[in-house]
């Protein structure tokens, strides 16, 4: 059966990928990025798939960094705090929904574990951190990256429209996608693509969130008795490290703030976070394969969706209310 749907030479496709990744850097939204991945997997097939993986994982990394650069301290704190108690219920409702829903629709264990987990926190970073954990194999894992893909895939499209129809503040939105959506990477593309507060809102709920994986991954490592490593996303204390260097350096060394072109140094590393984040979202976009979709099945995708709804519906109602 055909991985793609026509196959070219593969220099041509290698032209056709360096020319889209180029117009991701210099033209395309966070959303269009990502269909254009989509496009170049499905229809010719991605010419650099070996790298691809570890690329993404890095650019993502790098570019969340460069975001920090752009923050300030107090903001960023005021920002954690009210999101913390969300964290708590959503995580907890998530994973108890998960596991009543998975149970229902008789998913292998280890596949319904790891959809909850990588909805209740960040998606495949959190999927990755738990599978060693739980010993589950590639089809398990591959199910489950699966799922969270497309639905993450589709959230890029949808949250900002939902936003703006809603009439969401762009605290409320910055708050609601950092909880609802489940990678980081498609958590970062909405936000931007609504304003910059939320944008700065959504990146440091969402992260502050991640952190879970350490207490959550402990605690599956306890009742499973397994000695499996536990992976702790470390670029999360960068991003902080960048937050605090651009609120307190600019204060003790001034010439910071002078401009270098149109720019200053530190504006440069966002806007160079910004770029990033969109060809992260190309190469995201270009790592699926017909070979995924069809290997996940209904029932894992109707557990993320209906996960997806359960949390994004109660999500919206308190934020609404509160915020």
């Amino acid at each position: 059966m055909k991985s793609t749907l026509i196959n070219i030479p593969n220099v041509y496709r290698q032209v056709i990928f360096v020319l889209c990744l180029l117009a991701c850097i210099f033209f395309l939204d966070p959303p269009i990025a990502l269909l254009t991945g989509l496009v170049i997997a499905l229809v010719i097939g991605n010419p650099f798939i070996q790298y691809n993986k570890r690329a993404t994982t890095l650019l993502l990394q790098v570019s969340v960094v460069c975001l920090g650069f752009n923050m300030n301290l107090e903001h960023a704190l005021k920002a954690g705090k009210e999101g913390f108690f969300f964290t708590i219920c959503t995580i907890s409702v998530t994973l108890i929904a998960g596991y009543l829903i998975g149970k229902k629709l008789k998913i292998d264990k280890n596949t319904s574990t790891l959809i909850s987990n990588g909805t209740a926190i960040c998606g495949g970073s959190a999927i990755a951190a738990i599978a060693p954990i739980i010993k589950a194999n590639d089809e398990q894992i591959s199910v489950s990256l699966g799922t969270i893909f497309i639905l993450n895939s589709v959230a890029l499209f949808i949250f900002p429209t939902l936003g703006h129809f809603l009439g969401l503040t762009d605290q409320q939105f910055g708050t609601w996608c950092a909880i609802a959506i489940h990678d980081t990477s498609s958590v970062v593309g909405a936000a931007s693509k609504y304003s910059p507060e939320a944008l700065q809102i959504a990146t440091t709920i969402k992260l502050e969130r991640a952190l879970w994986i350490i207490p959550l991954s402990l605690a599956i490592a306890y009742f499973q008795k397994s000695t499996g490593k536990i992976k702790i996303p470390y670029f999360i204390f960068y991003f902080v490290l960048a937050i605090i260097a651009s609120t307190y350096l600019p204060r003790f060394f001034p010439a910071l703030n002078n401009k270098i072109g149109p720019h200053t140094l530190f504006e440069y590393a966002y806007l160079f976070g910004r770029k990033g984040l969109v060809v992260t979202l190309f190469l995201i976009g270009s790592g699926l394969s017909l070979k995924t979709i069809r290997t996940v099945g209904w029932r894992p995708i109707l557990q993320g969706v209906l996960l997806w709804l359960i949390i994004g519906s109660l999500s919206l109602v308190v934020i609404k209310g509160i915020l």
